[in-house]
């Protein structure tokens, strides 16, 4: 029987996790830039692809709500400034960045509208729900 794990928000701490991940992501797509140029430090597919797997590590550790929906948005438009960096494919970036912005708000909004906040629960009702499911175990 798989256990139904339910979306959540960001934490500091998830954000502290999503930011690390990012940061050691982005150093070795950099060293990876050395040898082949696309990927360089500065370029937008090697921020686009850390973030990217900050996210999906984000949304395995903690399940902040936004990672699930920024996260392949990230990956698709690093992807795009992937191609375009690398002259297979001929895209104006500059449409890209206010989709990536407009999707990033639009996933905080459902986020902060719809996941559950584990802080709002208060701390009986967190004790039952963990009594609960030891018992359940």
């Amino acid at each position: 029987m798989t256990k139904q794990v339910e979306a959540c928000c960001t934490s500091p701490a998830a954000m502290c996790y999503w930011l690390t991940v990012s940061l050691i992501v982005w150093g070795v797509l950099s060293f990876i830039g050395i040898y082949w140029r696309p990927l360089h430090a500065s370029s937008a597919a090697a921020f686009l692809f850390a973030m990217a797997i900050g996210c999906f590590a984000n949304w395995l550790r903690n399940r902040s709500l936004h990672c699930a929906i920024t996260g392949p948005l990230f990956l698709l438009a690093g992807v795009v400034f992937l191609l375009s960096d690398a002259g297979m494919v001929s895209v104006n970036t500059l449409w890209v960045w206010p989709l990536v912005l407009m999707g990033t708000g639009i996933a905080f909004l459902l986020e902060w509208r719809y996941a559950k906040r584990r802080a709002s629960v208060p701390p009986p009702e967190r004790i039952r729900a963990a009594v609960r499911e030891a018992r359940g175990r």
